[in-house]
């Protein structure tokens, strides 16, 4: 296949979460057709997962303007940009709209269970940049299909592939087995089992970001109700208690991120949260019907009802085992953007805007984006995910000005990621939830935003 006929084909975008819908919407403003392939069966599927979580970002930093020109013909009417959405406000208000103004260009219960470049596997370089990628896809049904692209884009986030309790990155011995007990997510308090699963309950919060905070305000909360009467929280953390360890509070330019924070901080000194520090966790033991997590150094907690897991979140990279990557060891994020997202050094606010430049690989044509961008990194905000694929769409055009040039002031500081607080009004005194997605969650996200113990 000439390169000129592998320039009609499609740019194929995995993922129709609000990173992948954004980078379509791109794509048709360059005049570029895109095929999304979604593995749910509406958009913003893992979004609609956390539709309880508020984000702690309003409309006006989470509608991308490429899209918004792609709706306006429809007639859609931009919600309020000082308010800020819950999951489901952007899946539904937004998400599933921009899907649905892209018509026949999106596609549901599509599995991408491989890449690869066309009769090449990862070995071979002969003729290798003129090929088109191959995608392998998995229908609902169960059929299978190769579908050739021009270039491909993975929003497909990192909110399926949670990080487990076992402080070595690995399942502690015994999390398997209890599985029945530990929940990878921020509850829903609006669904009545679930409250009914964690009232009265003592219950071990796994994690240091803003879902840990999140969860630590939850159960805060429903300690002082009638109903959640004896319940508490056991913080475990990896590290100790720093300056830091709260996130940037009343300095936050996101005021609602910051404010979260200080939920958490409040519901600790209240002692409706107690804080276990310098816990590495490496094993989950049965008694009776409770759990007891067992450190390296030979601690063992208190029995408790339930485990929330918030460690984190990291890319399913198993089906580009084909493509030539170069991503960095340690965070699984593109070599040249990990040194700026190094959790141990920045937050949202210190992560100056990038795109083509930072997110390519030594496959040419491929990109990760969004949350998936970010690897194991756990800050993330959706307006970031939106300047990656202005820049990335404007590079496959051939205008590379505009893909090296930047288009995006972000807020500063703070410790971004992870979940919100549900029902409540998001403002400096109600915190609302997360940058991109809940980290548990994750928006980031095709995922995401959002984010680990970030989105």
């Amino acid at each position: 296949m000439s390169v000129s006929t592998t320039d009609q084909l499609p740019v194929v975008v995995i993922g129709a979460g609000p990173i992948g819908l954004a980078a379509a919407a791109h794509l048709i403003e360059r005049g570029i057709e895109p095929l999304v392939l979604e593995a749910g069966s509406a958009a913003g599927s893992a979004v609609r997962e956390w539709s309880h979580v508020r984000l702690f970002s309003t409309w006006g930093e989470v509608i991308a303007p490429a899209a918004e020109k792609l709706l306006a013909p429809a007639g859609w009417v931009r919600p309020d940009g000082s308010a800020y959405p819950t999951g489901g406000d952007w899946a539904e208000r937004y998400l599933q709209p921009l899907a649905d103004a892209l018509g026949g260009k999106v596609r549901y219960g599509a599995t991408v269970t491989g890449v690869a470049r066309a009769g090449r596997d990862r070995i071979v370089d002969a003729g290798r940049a003129a090929l088109p990628f191959t995608v392998h896809v998995r229908s609902a049904d169960g059929a299978e299909e190769r579908i050739a692209a021009r270039a491909v884009i993975d929003a497909s986030g990192t909110w399926s592939t949670p990080s487990p309790v076992g402080a070595d990155g690995l399942p502690a011995l015994g999390e398997k087995a209890a599985a029945d007990r530990i929940s990878y997510r921020v509850p829903d308090l609006k669904d009545p089992t679930v409250r009914l699963r964690y009232a009265g309950k003592r219950i071990a919060v796994v994690g240091s970001g803003a879902s840990a905070f999140t969860a630590l305000a939850f159960l805060a909360d429903l300690a002082g109700k009638e109903e959640g009467s004896g319940a508490h929280a056991v913080w475990v953390l990896r590290q100790g208690i720093g300056a830091n360890t709260y996130g940037g509070g009343e300095a936050d330019q996101l005021p609602a991120r910051g404010a979260l924070g200080l939920r958490a901080k409040a519901a600790v000194e209240a002692g409706r949260a107690s804080a276990v520090t310098g816990f590495r966790t490496e094993a989950v033991e049965r008694d009776g019907d409770r759990l007891v997590l067992v450190a390296e150094d030979g601690r063992r907690l208190d029995p408790v009802d339930e485990i929330i897991v918030l460690t984190g979140l990291r890319p399913d990279l198993s089906f580009l085992s084909e493509v030539r990557l170069g991503l960095d060891e340690r965070l699984q994020a593109p070599t040249a953007l990990a040194p700026l997202i190094d959790p141990n050094v920045h937050s949202c606010g210190t992560v100056y805007p990038h795109g083509v430049n930072e997110l390519s690989h030594p496959e040419q044509g491929i990109y990760l984006v969004g949350m998936k961008s970010y690897g194991r990194a756990p800050t993330f905000l959706a307006m970031t995910g939106y300047e990656q694929v202005r820049s990335i769409t404007a590079a496959i055009a051939g205008d590379q000005e505009a893909a090296e040039r930047v288009e995006l002031t972000l807020p500063e500081t703070g410790v971004c990621g992870g979940a919100g607080l549900f029902d409540e009004p998001a403002n400096a005194e109600q915190p609302g939830a997360c940058c991109v997605a809940p980290a548990t969650l994750q928006i980031g996200i095709g995922a995401s935003a959002i984010t680990s113990d970030g989105c």
